[in-house]
Order: structure tokens, then sequence, then C-alpha cells
């Protein structure tokens, strides 16, 4: 660990724990989540300033609710509860919670009527996001109230002699006006924590534990392009230099130049030992005929794994494979759901080290993806790859709806190529999560000159999104979208009409595919 000042969450399944670990950080606090039900030896070896319990879908008096370790509460450790963990705190010290007549939603107005420690410099009346059906109906003699709100008596509360704190909204989620600021006040007032978690040091330290496990191995990267396997790719040749052999897979289903770009970057600029493997004919040869989309993307998947074993057998002394999982991933496998849960397979690779018995080397597991862009950063990766729009792994497949072929490949890249250097033109591509084109398996009548013409249909797609979980489609200004829509069916040839999905997520998908 690289850091003395730490904050552990216990996670009981609220939908916002990643959220108050990813806010922590913000503040230059290392945070972890663990699973609610972590042993007290182990929290005890994590070595924790404080402790935050999270929220729950769950509540107190159900035959199965999630309570921690009891002997959390002995070990003099500043405690905050929220929502859920609120009234787990409650409940331990005596205190009654109920099922609420009327359930709190949405932005509330909390009234501050002690600005003790945790509500210092906040303003008496601050807007704070509720989510709750339960409700605290009494406190312990060894509580007092900090805030409350028209219809909670007890929003926040306290110990008189120990360091616990409780609050019934989330300060987490942006609705929260104040949220930081209260969060800052526990980690910094209350736990007494330094913001010592900075990218410069992680690094070194990265460094350091790269060197010591790998040795004089040699590790393999399939380095896509995307944020995430760039910066694993730089942070390991930055530990280790030529011990890394990256190997890039061209499936012939990337955007326009991209092959290029990545081999002009990565090679030549950085002086990767990067391989480019152009294996787009096998991959358009295992598509042909196939229109269903879970079919192509298991073609591609298992036809990346076959090309890129095969790449890497090559390689001599190649013990590692490194790979690109980040904190959410592994969260995901130790999370409410229980600790035995499997981590899943987020990656390409995945598969691939049971198969080739390699170990497996992931430098970014405690990163979240907002801080792997700075580190990016800090290492010198380029905006336009710290910053780029996700990209799926299938590529340009699962963006033409129908049979995959070479023309219509190179049609969907022209007419994306136009649709991002526009929206990048008119600022917008960093203010939106997602912008691209889908070919459609549509064809129409247009006009073209004189002449009666008769093809392709684009689709024009871009959502605003904080995670990608839910989106919502942009409202991109009507100038860009004609700007657009003119050069393409000006520049593409064999497209006459685009039109713009106006879909959010839920019930569609961002892909369409």
């Amino acid at each position: 660990m690289i850091t003395q000042n730490k904050i552990l969450v216990l996670d009981f399944g609220s939908q916002y724990t990643q959220l108050i670990a990813r806010r922590i950080r913000e503040l230059k606090v290392y945070c972890e989540i663990f699973p609610y039900n972590a042993s007290i030896d182990k929290i005890l070896e994590f070595n924790p300033n404080a402790i935050i319990l999270s929220g729950s879908p769950s509540s107190i008096y159900y035959d199965n609710a999630p309570f921690p370790d009891e002997k959390i509460f002995t070990l003099n450790l500043p405690i905050l509860g929220i929502c859920y963990g609120m009234q787990l705190v409650a409940n331990k010290f005596g205190g009654k919670v109920t099922n609420a007549q009327q359930r709190e939603y949405g932005r509330t107005e909390l009234n501050i009527i002690n600005f003790e420690t945790l509500f210092k410099d906040i303003p008496q009346n601050s807007i704070v996001w509720m989510s709750h059906g339960d409700k605290l109906e009494s406190i312990s003699d060894n509580f007092i109230i900090l805030a409350n709100t028209s219809n909670t008596p007890f929003a926040a509360i306290k110990h008189k002699n120990l360091p616990i704190y409780a609050i019934q909204f989330h300060p987490e989620v942006y609705h929260s006006v104040d949220g930081i600021n209260i969060l800052s006040n526990f980690v910094f007032n209350i736990a007494k924590c330094s913001p010592d978690w900075q990218m410069s040091s992680f690094i070194e330290y990265q460094c350091e534990e790269i060197r010591k496990t790998v040795g004089n191995d040699t590790v393999i990267c399939a380095l896509s392009g995307g944020v995430d396997s760039s910066v694993v790719a730089l942070l390991l040749h930055k530990a280790i230099g030529n011990q890394l052999h990256c190997i890039f897979v061209d499936n012939g289903l990337l955007r326009l130049n991209e092959a290029k770009k990545v081999d002009e970057l990565f090679r030549k600029k950085f002086n990767l030992n990067l391989k480019t493997v152009d294996a787009s004919n096998l991959f358009l040869e295992k598509l042909k005929g196939i229109t269903n989309p879970e079919q192509k993307r298991k073609i591609i998947g298992h036809t990346f794994i076959e090309v890129f074993e095969k790449e890497a057998k090559s390689i001599p002394n190649a013990k590692f494979l490194a790979q690109g999982t980040l904190y959410p991933d592994v969260i995901e496998s130790v999370s409410f759901k229980g600790p035995s849960a499997v981590i899943k397979s987020h990656h390409n690779v995945g598969g691939l080290p049971e198969r080739m018995n390699f170990r497996l080397i992931e430098p970014l597991r405690e990163l979240f993806k907002d801080e792997v862009r700075i580190l990016g950063k800090e290492l010198g990766l380029p905006d336009e790859i710290c910053y780029r729009q996700p990209f799926p792994g299938p590529g340009l497949a699962v963006r033409i709806i129908g049979e995959i072929t070479k023309d219509k490949l190179d049609t969907l890249r022209l007419a994306d190529d136009i649709i991002v250097t526009e929206v990048k033109n008119a600022g917008f591509y960093y203010k939106t999560w997602q912008t691209f084109g889908v070919l459609l398996p549509v064809k129409s009548v247009g006009v073209m000159g004189d002449e009666r013409s008769y093809e392709n249909v684009l689709a024009i797609r871009s959502v605003d999104s904080v995670d990608g979980m839910t989106a919502d489609w942009s409202k991109l200004p009507y100038d860009l979208l004609g700007k657009i829509s003119n050069r393409i069916i000006n520049e593409v040839k064999g497209i006459n009409r685009v039109v713009y999905d106006i879909s959010s997520k839920p019930p569609s998908t961002i892909e369409w595919e």
C-alpha cells in the first residue's frame, strides 16, 4: 500500500456504494470497499482511519438483513452510517427503525440544528438526496440530533461519547449540494486523514511492485488503443522497458486508420515493443453470412483469442499477461452478492491465462476509470486517448446491422470519421458519452444529381451519460447534425439518408447490437 491514510466502506448493496469510494478518492484519500460481512481480522489488517457503512435495498428488520461484524463498534474508529448504515448504527445502540408511512425519495431540504464537526461550514439549509422507505422513529439517550427535514426528525445524529455519526441522506450523489463538503469534514476533521492519494506516488509504487513481481521474465499485453490497455502498456513499459511485448490485433473492424495511429503513437513515439498483426481477412471470413449479434460477438472473441494465443506463444520467456482490470471489476466479485463470487471476465483476453498458463498482472485493479485517465495524463498519454469515447470490443461489427462485409465496413468507417471530426470541431466530443454511426440494413430512395438513387441509411447515435448504465440522447444542435448529414451524403458513397436516434437507455441500449 502506498498511503497511510485509508477509509474503508462496508458495502450493504447500495447502488451508490462505488460512488462513496470515488468521492473519498476525489478528496485524495485512499478508499476501498469490502463486503458487509468482512471479518474483523480483515478489517484490522486493512488498518483504516475510519469506516463508512453504505446504504442498502434491505431493511434491518428483514430476516436475512445484512449486518456487519459488531466488533467494528468497539474499535474506537470514526464511523459514518449512510441511509441503511444510519439505521444499523441506531439499531445497534437501542434506537427504533420502522417502515415509513411516507417514503422519502429525491431532493430534500436539510435543516442543520447542530454545526458539530460533520457540518462545519455547511449552510443551515442545504439540499440533500434522500432515498429510503424506512425511518428512524427514535434514538437512544447516547445520541444527539444534528439535522432534520420536514419528514425526518433524525436526518443526522451523533453519539455523545464515541466518534460515530449517521445520516439518512446520500452525501455521495451530485444532487446533495454540499455532500462532498460533508464527506470532507468526516474524512479530514473527524478521521484526521491527510490527502496523500495521488497518481505520481501510485506510479512509483506500482513500478516497484511490477519489477518485484516480474523479475527477468517477459510480460505480454493486448494493446487495443483504448484507455485501459494504453495506460497498462505505458505503466509496464515505464517499469520494465523491453521486457514488455505488446500485441495489437487488427481485426478489420476498427475505426479509420486506427491501426496506423496506434503504431505511430506507441511504437514510434513511446518506443514500445509492439507487434501489429493484420488478421482482418481471417475475421471477415469467420463472420461471413453471420447476422445474429450474439454470434458475431462470440466469433470475434474466439477469433481474437486464437490470433493472440498464436502470437503470444512465439514470444520467448513470456510468463505474464497484463490486463486492464479496474476496481469496479474487482468490487463486483466481492460485493453484497457475497465474498465467494468469482471475478468476471471483463476483457477481450478473458480465458487466455487458463489456456496458456500465464500469470496475470493487473496494475490498475485499485483504480476507478476517472483515475485511470488521470494516470494516463501523468504517463504522457495524449488527451485523444485519455479521454476518448468508449468503443465496443467487437468494434464496428455491432454498428453494422446484419452481415459484415468489407464494403460495409469501409462505408461506415468513412461516415463515422466524419461524425467524430465534426463533433470534435463543434466542441461536443468530450461533452457526450458516445457519438457514432450505425449502418442499417435498410435502403431508401433518393435523388442525387438528376438521378434516382437507392442506397443505405445511416443512423447517428449520440448519448449523454455518467457511467454508461443509463443514458439520455444528446441534444446536439440542428446545425451540427445538418452539417454531418450533408457531408456524409456528399462524401460517402452508398449512403443517401441520415437519421438521428432519439432513444434513451433504458429502454434502448447505447449500441444497437
